[in-house]
């Protein structure tokens, strides 16, 4: 489809978007001109709830860190929700979630399926994290234009594109993420389920490598659908760790997306989105 086309459709559509989340592992990207992409912001907390529900970040505030952070969590059967922290921050390779599901939609409106070249890039791109491969997809489409499209279409109105071609740079918050795993994953969507299915079935299969963050906070682990990201921001050295998903955790249902910026390692930056995850989880079950 042309990305005017998409554009078209992009601004007629319409959905309801909750919070959602979702963990995901990325390689990294990065790019000297782009070292100040990241809006700087303070720790805040949050959090909104059905009116017989209350949530709890007490954990979220007794992590000791350096780092900068947000997460935000829905609970699938309650509506429930907690956001903690505030501000941008690069999204690494999870906006490869976001690629996938502007390919779906596209694919969706012209009528078409996916081209075996593009399934294969897309199973590379997720359960692999292979940049190649999103790079590939994001121009299909229609670049950095063609994603905001999309992006405006299921409400991501605090998601900007990397300029580019950095994709890894995409600025975004952790409530952006939730909404877009509630449309890739959840039940009020653009997606058809059968569109929905091929995203979960996608991220319900990264490499072992590649399950961290808010898998860290289900009953099983293996059973998490997610993708990850990260990268070491050349300026600095330091390393932004992200992580999306769906979880099962109590018999509950959660979405939650984890954000993260300013570890002084990879290691540091993976320990720390799993002491996030079990944090705002355990919060969400004060419910």
């Amino acid at each position: 489809m042309h990305p005017g086309t998409f554009r078209t459709w992009a601004a007629s559509a319409a959905i309801s978007a909750v919070v959602a989340t979702g963990v995901v592992v990325a390689t990294s990207q990065d790019s000297e001109a782009a070292t100040n992409a990241a809006a700087s912001s303070s720790t805040a907390a949050t959090s909104t709830a059905n009116a017989s529900s209350t949530t709890s970040t007490d954990a979220l505030e007794a992590i000791e860190t350096d780092a900068r952070f947000s997460v935000s969590v829905l609970d699938v059967d309650s509506g429930a929700s907690l956001t903690y922290g505030d501000g941008s921050f690069d999204t690494a390779s999870i906006v490869k979630v976001d690629i996938l599901a502007a390919l779906l939609a596209q694919h969706q409106e012209a009528g078409t399926e996916l081209t075996a070249t593009e399934q294969a890039q897309a199973a590379a791109m997720i359960e692999q994290s292979a940049n190649d491969a999103a790079t590939a997809l994001l121009e299909a489409v229609g670049g950095e234009v063609g994603l905001e499209a999309f992006n405006e279409t299921i409400g991501l109105t605090e998601t900007d594109i990397g300029a580019d071609g950095y994709w890894g740079l995409t600025q975004t918050t952790s409530a952006d993420q939730v909404r877009l795993l509630q449309v890739v994953l959840g039940d009020d969507s653009v997606l058809t389920p059968d569109a929905q299915a091929y995203a979960r079935s996608l991220m319900s299969n990264v490499v072992d490598t590649q399950v961290f963050g808010v898998s860290a906070a289900a009953d099983d682990a293996d059973n998490a659908v997610l993708k990850v990201g990260y990268l070491q921001r050349s300026a600095t050295g330091l390393w932004d760790v992200t992580s999306i998903g769906e979880i099962e955790s109590g018999g509950r249902t959660y979405l939650v997306a984890i954000l993260s910026d300013g570890s002084a390692s990879y290691d540091a930056g993976v320990t720390l989105v799993d002491e996030i995850a079990r944090a705002a989880v355990s919060g969400m079950t004060a419910i």
